[in-house]
């Protein structure tokens, strides 16, 4: 049995390899019966010594084989093919590992495991039809919606449309970040409806959501404002230290991301190269990469990893060496935002 499982949403994609895998046996079996395989090292050789192998103690074998229909995948935007050991990703030599692949044994149940593929992938046209395919993209906003209601009456609670438009802005689409986050507020709420101000004091991306407003207000030389997000983090039990982290990474993805905005990279690829799991964090450090100059943004950074130096060397602990940033950057200076 031959399955291709690929997609972004790899939360639902781990879901259905889980029911893929409890077919083996028990945990037993299926320990001693499972076989990873990662593409780029892989050869058809090696393919079909674990293919063919006789399960142990159990009527089947799983062999899971990562990415390896990314290795024939059309590199058109990049222009870029990636160079792999053993079976050679150009495209014409696809077709001998198709054909062997709906060829394996009875005994052996083969799962293709991968991310987001093109649609004029060769090897995934060439397997249509001849395996169990299912791709997982990511939910669209009203899918998000109903599978939060889901998750959320799953494990006994309620939620308002409220809370649920706010944990969307928040988390967007990373599922497995959705459903922690929505554990932690059952748990929270003991059993009544999960609320807007629920999501606000459990939810850790509210912190982040705070962050990009006191990097806002800093950028922006509101310092009076600066001041008060800064104390309103540290009562809701952020530390100094933790705040000035915070800040500088933003900066760091802020101007990061100014600089592949102009090198014309797609949204993806950013939220790629910037190892980001969440949509909302994109938008809003796209957001301000679009609002401030280069000096600025150079500048709030520069003096930020001088801080962490100051607080690391002893000169200052990290609330006064907070304290003392905010008030040195958002003093009367004359550079504007665009």
């Amino acid at each position: 049995m031959l399955y291709v499982l690929y997609g972004e949403d790899n939360f639902s994609l781990s879901q259905v390899l889980n029911e893929i895998k409890s077919t083996i046996g028990d945990e037993t079996a299926l320990a001693t019966n499972t076989t990873v395989l990662d593409a780029p090292q892989v050869t058809i050789d090696q393919l079909r010594t674990v293919a063919e192998a006789m399960p142990f103690l159990a009527e089947k074998r799983l062999v899971i084989i990562q990415g390896l229909l990314e290795r024939f995948d059309p590199r058109a935007r990049s222009g870029r093919r990636r160079k792999n050991a053993g079976v050679s990703g150009r495209h014409n030599e696809y077709q001998p590992l198709a054909d062997y692949l709906v060829a394996v044994p009875d005994s052996t149940v083969l799962v293709l495991v991968d991310g987001k593929i093109s649609g004029k992938n060769p090897l995934l046209n060439s397997l249509s039809g001849k395996a169990k395919m299912k791709s997982f993209p990511l939910l669209a906003k009203d899918q998000l919606m109903q599978w939060m209601e889901k998750r959320v009456t799953s494990r006994g609670g309620s939620i308002s449309a409220q809370a649920a438009q706010l944990l969307e802005r928040y988390i967007g689409s990373n599922l497995w970040v959705m459903a922690s986050e929505i554990d932690k507020l059952i748990l929270f709420t003991g059993g009544r409806q999960i609320e807007a101000d629920d999501v606000r004091r459990v939810v850790s991306y509210v912190q982040e959501a705070s962050v990009f407003e006191l990097a806002d207000a800093i950028l922006e030389f509101r310092g009076g404002v600066a001041e008060k997000l800064a104390e309103q983090l540290m009562q809701k039990g952020a530390s100094p230290a933790y705040i000035l982290v915070m800040l500088t990474r933003q900066a760091r993805l802020i101007v990061r991301a100014k600089e592949l905005k102009n090198q014309r990279r797609s949204e993806s690829e950013i939220m790629g190269r910037l190892e980001m799991t969440s949509p909302f964090i994109l938008r809003r450090t796209l957001e301000q990469a679009s609002r401030y100059t280069a000096a600025r943004l150079k500048e709030v950074y520069h003096r930020l990893l001088e801080t962490d130096l100051a607080i690391k060397t002893g000169k200052y602990d990290a609330e006064l060496a907070l304290n003392i940033l905010i008030a040195e950057l958002c003093q009367g200076a004359t550079v504007r935002v665009k």
